[in-house]
């Protein structure tokens, strides 16, 4: 019952996600735009950066409220690999499925109520090179946000602010290096939404480069956080001697 709960969460919070990251770059051009900054490239950064560190440390919020939902099926995983998760491979085979029926629900949603002004600034990554250029650029990107949010939320600073900054400026940085490879997504169940509201979620490369490569990258950034950074052994007690 546990694993569906956190099923059911997952796919809650995704939905919410995929929605509400999607307006990212709108709220960037609108923000900039009220500001007179537009033109800026630094300062449209720093917009994106502020943007994404807010929604990211609401939803850490809610995740908690939610029991630890996540949206992203590689956050889950990597934490699992790092053995620092209370997942079984049961709770994860409900969980990834979630998570992508989330995002399929999150992106048909944004569709609809997106004011027509703004219709053409929605969407989701897409292949800018060949396909196995992408599938490594893919893989790459995912293992370093991976592994930068292992050290951030494992051994960064305490504060949940500071953190959550941390986690919003590696984010924005790596979504910028891999503008003209994939997107990128470093998320499988983001790119399985727009994949599907594009038509083409079912496709070989959509599985290739957003599924497969994104959970190598993953799972081998919590191995290598894991041997740098092994969990403490927690020694048997002692038995008692009798008298």
């Amino acid at each position: 019952m546990g694993a569906i709960k956190s099923a059911v969460a997952d796919g809650v919070l995704t939905f919410m996600w995929v929605f509400c990251a999607s307006t990212f770059g709108v709220l960037t051009s609108v923000i900039a735009t009220a500001l007179g900054v537009q033109g800026v490239a630094y300062a449209s950064l720093f917009i994106t950066t502020f943007i994404v560190f807010v929604f990211v440390f609401v939803f850490t919020l809610i995740g908690d409220a939610f029991g630890g939902a996540t949206f992203n099926p590689t956050g889950t995983a990597s934490f699992y690999a790092a053995g620092v998760s209370g997942d079984s491979l049961f709770s994860m085979a409900l969980r990834f499925p979630a998570q992508a029926a989330g995002a399929v629900g999150g992106a048909l949603a944004i569709m609809e109520v997106m004011p027509k002004q703004y219709k053409h600034m929605l969407g989701g990554p897409s292949l800018k090179v060949d396909v196995h250029t992408a599938a490594v650029a893919e893989g790459v990107l995912t293992f370093l946000i991976t592994f930068a949010v292992l050290v951030i939320i494992l051994r960064g600073p305490r504060s949940l602010l500071l953190k959550t900054w941390l986690l919003a400026m590696a984010t924005v940085a790596l979504v910028v290096a891999g503008s003209g490879y994939t997107g990128p997504s470093m998320n499988p169940a983001n790119a399985f939404g727009w994949a599907y509201v594009s038509g083409w979620h079912n496709t070989w490369e959509q599985f290739y480069v957003y599924w497969i490569c994104p959970f190598v990258g993953a799972i081998l950034a919590a191995w290598i956080f894991r041997v740098i950074f092994p969990p403490p052994v927690i020694k048997a007690k002692k038995k008692a001697k009798n008298a």
